[in-house]
């Protein structure tokens, strides 16, 4: 008489048992997590922590943000409800793909780490963007001088063209002279003047308004320490300044946080880059988020840099001049970043605010007539100090 013994899981009750308790718990922690975070994260904790955006106006990303904490709510729910037991009785009866699921999951990080560190160390460097930047030791990068190129934006073809000292220029045969009298601009693409003709570019405007020379040596992508780094290595070489005018805008105010290139410190020390994951730096552009302290410290050194800038114009004899340009309604966040940053200082500074109707269309720069007003504004500021001070 021969006897079969089959197997069964309740020949081993205990481990069987085990693995569903653990795997049990393990996504009842998950979710209670989810659920707990989503209770945390009050719209308050966002303003601390998420800075605004010069891309998305306040009511979307505040909506975003909302969305994402019912997101997290029903994820926990989820996990707690419906994937917990089926997840337990699979570890328990198939613990093998659960174990695979892991594993690739875990190779799938790194892989996409190795992906991405194939790409450039900076996206303000790509090869082809016009107009063309170069690596730069002290600043990160600047534009290539000496050259003429040309970008389509908003149906528009529009020309940049660098003198030898990398300042826009309308002509490369028409460089900045430093021997004359001249306005300095510094800033990021809006004071660049992407998307518009050089006539339409800011300093170009202020310039023809108070008939004087303008220099503009705002870089695509600067943040504001990248800004008084390039005056104070440009300003020397000018016998006559006249002003020097500093573009900041609090919707921008996460990218003087950026540790990822040259960057300045409390104090005015000059730091080297921060070698980031490239998955850190993904996550980090898909989820800015800031730690207080890291917020905290962005805001005095950026009121730091800019009283900076402001000694480098009055040391000169030059006038300092801050141009706040606010695309949008200016919503609490960003009054109190301005607030704290430019009148707790008691800097100079021209506000230029607008609703709609501001920007190139399909781009998210301002356009010629807005140029125009901001380009207004600083002229009446500037005359109006020039008369002050008679």
């Amino acid at each position: 008489m021969t006897v079969r013994v089959f197997p069964s899981r309740h020949r081993a009750p205990s481990s069987w048992s085990r693995r569903r308790a653990i795997t049990e718990g393990l996504v009842a922690l998950i979710g209670i997590g989810l659920i707990l975070l989503a209770i945390v994260l009050t719209q308050s904790w966002f303003d601390r922590h998420l800075l605004p955006s010069f891309y998305l106006m306040r009511r979307w990303y505040v909506f975003l943000e909302s969305s994402s904490r019912v997101v997290l709510a029903l994820a926990g729910v989820f996990l707690l409800l419906v994937a917990r037991p089926r997840l337990g009785r699979l570890a328990a009866d198939r613990p093998s793909p659960v174990i695979a699921a892991a594993v690739a999951a875990i190779l799938a990080i790194g892989a996409g780490q190795l992906v991405l560190s194939w790409r450039r160390p900076s996206t303000w460097l790509l090869a082809s963007v016009e107009p063309l930047r170069r690596p730069d030791p002290r600043l990160g990068w600047t534009f290539v001088p000496a050259r003429e190129g040309h970008k389509t934006v908003g149906r528009r073809t529009i020309t940049f063209a660098f003198d030898t000292a990398g300042y826009r220029v309308r002509s490369v045969n028409e460089p900045v002279d430093p021997a004359r009298p001249t306005i300095l601009f510094a800033g990021e693409s809006v004071m660049a003047g992407e998307g518009l003709h050089w006539d339409e570019t800011i300093p170009a405007q202020v310039g023809a308004l108070m008939n004087v020379q303008s220099a503009n040596l705002a870089v695509h992508g600067f943040a504001t320490d990248q800004s008084y780094l390039r005056i104070e290595s440009e300003l020397p070489r000018f016998q006559r300044p006249l002003a020097v005018v500093t573009l900041f805008m609090p919707a921008l105010l996460g990218r003087n946080l950026d540790d990822n290139r040259p960057h300045l410190g409390p104090g005015l020390i000059w730091l080297p880059p921060v070698r980031h994951t490239r998955l850190m730096s993904l996550a980090t552009l898909i989820v800015p988020f800031r730690r207080e302290t890291t917020v905290e410290r962005g805001i005095a050194v950026t009121s730091e840099v800019l009283r900076a800038a402001a000694a480098l114009a009055s040391a000169r004899g030059a006038t300092p001049l801050i141009v706040v340009p606010q695309f949008n309604r200016e919503d609490d966040v960003e009054r109190t970043l301005r607030r704290r940053i430019l009148d707790d200082a008691g800097l100079a500074y021209v506000f230029v605010e607008f609703d709609d109707g501001w920007r190139i269309p399909g781009d998210l720069h301002p356009n010629a007539a807005t140029a125009r007003r901001i380009a207004t504004a600083i002229a009446d500021r500037l005359r109006t100090t020039s008369t002050s001070g008679r």
